[in-house]
This record gives C-alpha cells, structure tokens and sequence, in this order.
C-alpha cells in the first residue's frame, strides 16, 4: 500500500555480453587473474575507470584497474605479490615483475562538501571510507570513467550514463560539476585532457561550470597540478589541450604571462600553437618506436612563444623561471628547458672544425629535436640542422 510513496531505487543499466565489444582477450592476462582470484574467493570484482572506457572505443588501454569489496588486508591475504600503499586510502598494489594491477575496495565520499572545498589544496580527502558498487561509481569524475566490466558474466555496469556518452563522444561531470570542481580543481585538467586526447567534446554544463570556477586551479595542490600540466602533452594532443586551457581563463591563472604572450601574438592565431602541434607529431613518432618525451623538451616548445618574445641574453632563464615560480617544476626539467631554448644561437651556425664538441653533451639529441621542431613550426631552413645531425651519426655516435 502507498508504494507509489516510497522513493525509487537506484538501478544500474547492465550492457550484456552482446550489447558491447569488450572481449576478454584485449584484457591484461595479469588483471583477470586478479579478478578472477577475488571472484573465485567470494568477493564482487570488477574491472574499473579509464581501462573500460578504452576498450569500448577499440583502444588499448594503459592501465588496467580493479575495484572490488574485498577490503586491502583481504586483497593481500589472496596474493602473496601484494603490497598495501596509501595513507589516506590503502590500495593494494598487486605487482607481476614490474607491472602493478591497482585494486582498490569499493568507495564513497565520507566528507561533507564544505570540508571538501575547504581542503581542496590538500588534495582528494580519502579516507578508508568503504562503500558499494554504486558509491563508487558515483564518486568517480566523469561519466565516460564510472563504468565497470563484472568478469563473472562478461556484463558491462553503467550507473551513471557513461555508455551514451561514449556513444556520444561527450565529457560529463558525474553529478553537480560547480560542486565537484570546487571540490577537487585538478578535475577541470583532467576534463581537458581527456577531451583533448579522446576527441570529445566537453558538455554544456560541465564546460559552463570550468568558466565560472577555472580560478579555483589556483587553490589546488601544486604538485598535482604540475603532474596534470606534464599529462596534457602525452597522446600527441597537446595542441588542443593548452587551446582548451587558454580558451577557459585557466592558462591565465596558471602561467599568467604565458598567456599574455599569447595573446600578444595573435591569440587563436598565435605560433604558440604550431609549436605545439609539431611537437605533437614528434611525440606521436616517438611514442610508436616506444620512447618517451622528455618533460624539458615539453616545457622549451610550451614556452617558445615567449621566448621568441625575448632577445637579450638569458632570455631562455627567465622566460622558464616563470614556469618554475607557478608550478614548482623538478629542477632537471627546467634546467633542461633553459639549455634547449638557449641552443639555438648553437645551431645558427654549421658546426666548426674542433669547435663540435657539444654532439658529446648528453642532452645533444633533445637539443637538436627541439630546434628541429622550432624549425618545422616556424618554416625554416633546416640544413644548419641536417649538418649537426650528420655530425653526430658520423662522430657523436661511436663514443
């Protein structure tokens, strides 16, 4: 009686085998182990996040993650190769040689929203706060990463939308975006990268919502903040992730001058991103021959339009101490911008006989890319380049 009254129960949307494309064989052979290992024991196990995301779109994915009910000792107990890490919230990190399978038990928000926001510099506050399959799911960031893959019958669990807006090729908050922006900023950079990287474009509310609090950037730890900067050049799209940042106020708030630079410079218009889309391409080669970009590399294209601003001498020190200032970068990293920025006056000049021995200085190869990716971006000559590699094949090479 009066069950019209009672309120409805959340229901998942379950994508049978049938429904999707997943297919155990795509699935890391050490990641099934795991869910079956926690399967088999009595425990609900699922693959979780970006790893099923990608798989629907056909992709490869980087990591594959697990959530489960099982709690961390309990996780440990099943794998003798299990290691419990975390402070604030234990995760065990099931290790294969040097593979990690991270598995995390089942959460749910345990702080109020004022707490979040009030300590947002400090980063998420977890705790070892347990929850169900749906507190998870509803926790996550985005909707295209709250969906799950349950290894017992090959289903595909959506509580939050997420197959549609793959479908749709959209980036969606999960739940409120002004509260879960304010709550953790780094969320706006995660929005954009994964726009940038998976072709999606970001939804209405959500996009309003990174306008209106993009300043909020500046509350947020800064070293997460560093990380996520460096995250929006992998993938080869960093081009339009620095475009979206730009274009948000959120450039602005990070790298003030950089964004002045760029608007100086003709705004949408500006070489700025013609550096970036060369050193797109670059990335993209590097990455199908199974190497990675150097962070100071990353960091001497980023800043080239304000260097190419700049003509006095140590212009490549300043330009990259504002970068240094904002985001606390390692020192390496800028040591290394300042030196490739600094290099072209080198590579003016076709190297002189005995006057050559900068082909023996380690960062010689990022060196000569960067000034090549300079070139390529800017149109130039590239046979001052050309003879700097040669001399390095013929001489540089054999040490």
């Amino acid at each position: 009686m009066f069950g019209f009254l009672k309120r409805k129960k959340n229901v998942p949307v379950v994508y049978r085998r049938p429904e999707h494309c997943i297919s155990r064989k795509n699935i890391d052979q050490d990641a099934l182990k795991v869910l079956y290992r926690l399967s088999a024991l009595g425990y609900t196990a699922y693959l979780v996040g970006g790893g099923v995301r990608d798989l629907l779109m056909g992709r490869t994915p980087k990591d594959f993650d697990v959530g489960t009910s099982a709690k961390p000792n309990e996780v440990k107990r099943a794998f003798r190769n299990c290691f419990l890490v975390g402070r604030r919230f234990r995760l065990a990190h099931v290790r294969f040689g040097d593979k990690v399978i991270e598995t995390a038990t089942f959460r749910r928000e345990s702080q109020t929203v004022g707490e979040i926001i009030e300590h947002a510099s400090e980063g998420p506050l977890e705790d070892n706060t347990f929850g169900t399959p749906e507190t998870d799911a509803y926790r996550r960031d985005f909707t295209v990463n709250g969906l799950f893959y349950d290894i017992k019958d090959f289903s595909v669990i959506d509580w939050v939308g997420g197959m549609k807006d793959i479908e749709k090729r959209t980036i969606r908050a999960i739940g409120d975006p002004d509260i879960r922006f304010q709550e953790d900023p780094v969320r706006m950079m995660r929005a954009i990268k994964f726009s940038a990287r998976l072709g999606f474009t970001i939804e209405r509310r959500t996009a309003a919502a990174m306008k209106r609090h993009h300043a909020c950037i500046l509350s947020a730890s800064v070293p997460r903040v560093c990380e996520e900067v460096f995250r929006l050049f992998t993938y080869g799209h960093s081009e339009e992730a620095f475009r979206q940042m730009w274009s948000c106020g959120m450039l602005g708030d990070l790298l003030p001058e950089l964004a002045k630079s760029i608007d100086r410079t003709g705004g949408r218009k500006s070489p700025a991103w013609r550096y970036l889309a060369t050193l797109d391409r670059y990335e993209t080669m590097m990455a199908e021959r199974g190497f990675e970009v150097a962070n100071g590399l990353r960091a001497a294209v980023l800043m080239t339009v304000m260097f190419r601003e700049c003509s006095k001498d140590g212009a490549g020190r300043r330009v990259m101490q504002t970068m240094m200032d904002a985001l606390k970068m390692p020192k390496s990293v800028y040591f290394l911008a300042v030196l490739l920025m600094e290099s072209g006056r080198r590579f003016a000049q076709l190297p002189a006989k005995g006057k050559s021995r900068f082909i023996y200085n380690r960062d010689f190869l990022d060196a000569l890319d960067y000034n090549r990716i300079v070139a390529r971006a800017e149109g130039t000559d590239e046979s001052v380049i050309d003879a700097w590699a040669n001399l390095y094949e013929e001489k540089g090479n054999k040490q």
